[in-house]
């Protein structure tokens, strides 16, 4: 049950962005030209207990360029794998009395579980910084909003630093400037990581597309990442029916160790 609620989640948060891409996109419609369009060659993905991480190639057009400007370089495609959303909390350890224990957290409200970003260049040099941080483009612009926050706010950068670092460092959050190409004169692919830890959930897909440091078009779509096989049955069984799912670890438990004892006994 509480898998399928947060796919629905999901697909809700989906259901109220996506208007809003579009919306953004017809009002940028009367001042451009260009049209942006996107494709990925599945809407679903599953995952077996073997999954290691996977690229998912997204090929996309760019309608009505300036054949000068494209010559150029002026054009350019960011595009993001954005997973499922969820509270994050960031713990802050300090050594008290010589051992290491939680002094503080902080918890940021409805931030992507993953966050897969590939581009043409570095983001930083597409579009002015001001611009990437209000669209929230990218991990360094990403809009990491407290939960329940009270405070002077004196240590909101510290953890939001830390929290970028954790997910980097754990794969979860990667970016790839140059993971963008155009391989014909309007046609582009982008490579974005799923990480071996992909969430379960819907996944969205946006493309962002800029003509010189300008925003001009913006598309997403979704893609579902399912578990398949004994780990989805694992999984369903222990979110589902928690009291057999704990009485089975038990027993299995038990019967490892009894087996062990034997196994090593010594007569």
């Amino acid at each position: 049950m509480l898998r399928l609620a947060r796919i629905v989640l999901a697909v809700t948060t989906f259901a109220f962005t996506a208007p809003a891409f579009a919306q953004l996109q017809d009002e940028n419609a009367n001042d451009f030209t260009e049209k942006l369009e996107i494709g990925i060659s599945t809407d679903e993905i599953a995952i077996t207990s073997d999954f290691r991480g996977a690229d998912l190639t997204i090929f996309g057009a760019v309608d009505g360029f300036d054949p000068n400007l494209l010559a150029q370089g002026k054009y350019n495609i960011i595009v993001s794998l954005e997973g499922p959303k969820d509270n994050a909390t960031v713990r802050k350890k300090e050594r008290v009395f010589g051992i290491w224990v939680n002094t503080s957290s902080m918890t940021f409200e409805l931030v992507p579980e993953s966050y897969s970003l590939s581009s043409t260049r570095d983001i930083e040099t597409i579009a002015p910084p001001g611009e990437m941080g209000n669209m929230g483009i990218g991990v360094d612009h990403m809009r990491l909003v407290p939960l329940g926050f009270v405070g002077d706010g004196s240590n909101l950068g510290e953890f939001r630093n830390a929290f970028r670092r954790i997910r980097e460092t754990s794969g979860v959050y990667e970016r790839d400037p140059g993971g963008v190409q155009f391989i014909s004169s309007s046609l582009f692919k982008a490579s974005v990581r799923l990480p071996a830890n992909v969430p379960n959930g819907v996944h969205v897909v946006r493309a962002y597309l800029f003509r010189d440091g300008t925003f001009v078009a913006a598309k997403a779509l979704p893609l579902r990442v399912v578990k398949t096989g004994v780990e989805q049955v694992i999984t369903q069984t222990a979110h589902e029916q928690p009291f057999f799912y704990g009485l089975f670890a038990v027993l299995l438990a038990v019967i490892t160790g009894w087996g062990a004892s034997l196994l090593f006994r010594k007569d």
